[in-house]
C-alpha cells in the first residue's frame, strides 16, 4: 500500500510543523526572577486588564508567602491566572514546574501533585483553581485599599 506510506509521511510533517510553532510559542521568555519564581507570562496574557483589587490581591499574596505552581501547558493553570487580569496575574507569585530542570526539581522538592497548586509559606496548600474569593479567605485578604476621604 503505497498510498499509507506518503500519508503517515505527511501528518507526520504537519504535526512536527504544529509542535515545532506551538514550542516557539510556548518558549517566549521565561520571566525568570532572581528568587526563582516567575511571572506567569508562559502561561498565556490574561484577556483583560486588572481591576485595583486583582493587583492587590496578587501583592498580598506574594507578601504572604504563597506560591502559585504550574505548568505552561496547563488550561487550569491559565485559568487560573486569567482571573487576576493582565498586571495582576503577570505579578503572581509563580513557579513554573515543566519548563526547565531547575523548575521541574523545585517542584519535586515541593511535593507539587497537582497543577495549579497554591502553597501559603509551606504552612497550606490548595490544589485546583481557586476563586479569588477563596483565595481571600486562605490568605486573609482584607479587601481593596479604599479611596481616602478629605
Amino acid at each position: 500500500m503505497p498510498w499509507f506510506g506518503s500519508l503517515r509521511s505527511g501528518l507526520l510533517i504537519a504535526l512536527s510543523t504544529v509542535l515545532l510553532g506551538f514550542t516557539a510559542t510556548a518558549s517566549a521568555g521565561s520571566g525568570a526572577t532572581a528568587s526563582g519564581s516567575s511571572t506567569t507570562a508562559t502561561l498565556g496574557e490574561a484577556l483583560s486588564a486588572s481591576t485595583q483589587e486583582q493587583k492587590e490581591l496578587s501583592a498580598h499574596l506574594r507578601a504572604k508567602g504563597a506560591v502559585f505552581y504550574g505548568a505552561w501547558w496547563c488550561p487550569a493553570c491559565f485559568q487560573q491566572k486569567n482571573l487576576f487580569g493582565k498586571e495582576g496575574g503577570n505579578s503572581l507569585p509563580y513557579v513554573e514546574c515543566d519548563k526547565t530542570d531547575d523548575g521541574r526539581s523545585r517542584c519535586m522538592a515541593a511535593q507539587i501533585r497537582a497543577f495549579p497548586t497554591w502553597d501559603l509559606a509551606g504552612k497550606e496548600r490548595r490544589e485546583g483553581v481557586q476563586t479569588i474569593e477563596e483565595l481571600k479567605v486562605w490568605s486573609g485578604f482584607s479587601g481593596a485599599a479604599k479611596p481616602s476621604q478629605p
